[in-house]
Parts: structure tokens; C-alpha cells; sequence
């Protein structure tokens, strides 16, 4: 258990890195003239992230979960491999990567790293790790319960972001 509590410690410092980055870049986008788009469904995603973050522990802690090597060794892979494409996306979108949907006016789609093949993939690495990181330590109904929660708010952000991105072409 303090192992699985150091890794979401670790998490929540990779998290709090984020919105550092993520403020600094909305300061940048909105000197040039950036719009913000979705600023209702925001609060229900940090709201998501932020339980997942402490279901998962205190799903361990107070239903006895286990770690199982053969179950927590590759769910801990996939959270580490998230957490490398989460950062790809960030490195490979500079100045315009940012936890809202920000929109600088004039500036083509970025065609690079991770987004040669996906239209998405910050968001591919979001749902691996909400499955992958309850069930380092079997802590199965909350990788269930952010999965779901996920499913939904992810579908309103990507159809938010497209018309967005569509209209700012």
C-alpha cells in the first residue's frame, strides 16, 4: 500500500506539473488572442481526474485491495507509457497544449509527433491511465466508475475541441 500511495503521490505531482504548464500557456494564448471554448464541462473533468486520484488509494485502503504481480506489474507499464505520450502531446504541442480548450486565431493544426496518427492522443493516454492506474492495485470499481465518468465527459470535450479547431481553420 505505501508503494501504491508513493505512485499516486507521483501522479499527483505529474498533475500539479501540468497545470503549471497549462496556466503559463493560457496567459501566452490569450496575449494572442486566444479563445477559450467548454469552460462548463471544465470543472466536471478536474472534478473526474481529482477522484480518481483519491478513489483509487482509498479503494485499496478501505475494501483490502490487493496488488497482484500479474494484474499491477503491466497496469503500472501502461500508466508509465500513459504518462510518456502524455508529455509527447505536450512537448509536441509547445505553447498551445493546455488543459482547457484554447483556440489561438491563425494558427494551422499542428501534423506532428503523436498527432500524425491521432486526432487525440493526450486523450488516449487519459482513458489508459484511468483504467491502468486503479488497477495497479486491483481497485476495480474505480477504474470502472472514472471510465464511465470519462466516457462521457471525453465525448463532450472531443466534440467541443473539433468545433473549435473547426472553426478556428
Amino acid at each position: 500500500m505505501i508503494a501504491y500511495a508513493l505512485l499516486i503521490g507521483l501522479v499527483v505531482v505529474e498533475r500539479l506539473a501540468e497545470l503549471v504548464v497549462a496556466r503559463r500557456n493560457l496567459a501566452w494564448a490569450r496575449s494572442k488572442g486566444g479563445v477559450e471554448y467548454g469552460r462548463r464541462h471544465y470543472p466536471w473533468i478536474v472534478a473526474a481526474h481529482v477522484a480518481l486520484l483519491a478513489a483509487a488509494p482509498a479503494e485499496v485502503w478501505l475494501l483490502g485491495r490487493p496488488f497482484v504481480p500479474a494484474l499491477g506489474w503491466p497496469m503500472l507499464a501502461v500508466v508509465v507509457l500513459a504518462q510518456g505520450l502524455r508529455w509527447w502531446c505536450i512537448g509536441t504541442l509547445g505553447r498551445r497544449w493546455n488543459t482547457r480548450v484554447v483556440v489561438v486565431p491563425g494558427m494551422s493544426l499542428v501534423e506532428r509527433g503523436p498527432y500524425r496518427w491521432l486526432r487525440h492522443p493526450n486523450y488516449v493516454a487519459v482513458v489508459a491511465e484511468g483504467i491502468a492506474l486503479p488497477l495497479v492495485h486491483t481497485a476495480w470499481l474505480t477504474a470502472l466508475a472514472f471510465t464511465l465518468a470519462n466516457a462521457v465527459l471525453l465525448s463532450v470535450r472531443i466534440r467541443v475541441e473539433d468545433a473549435a479547431l473547426a472553426q478556428a481553420s
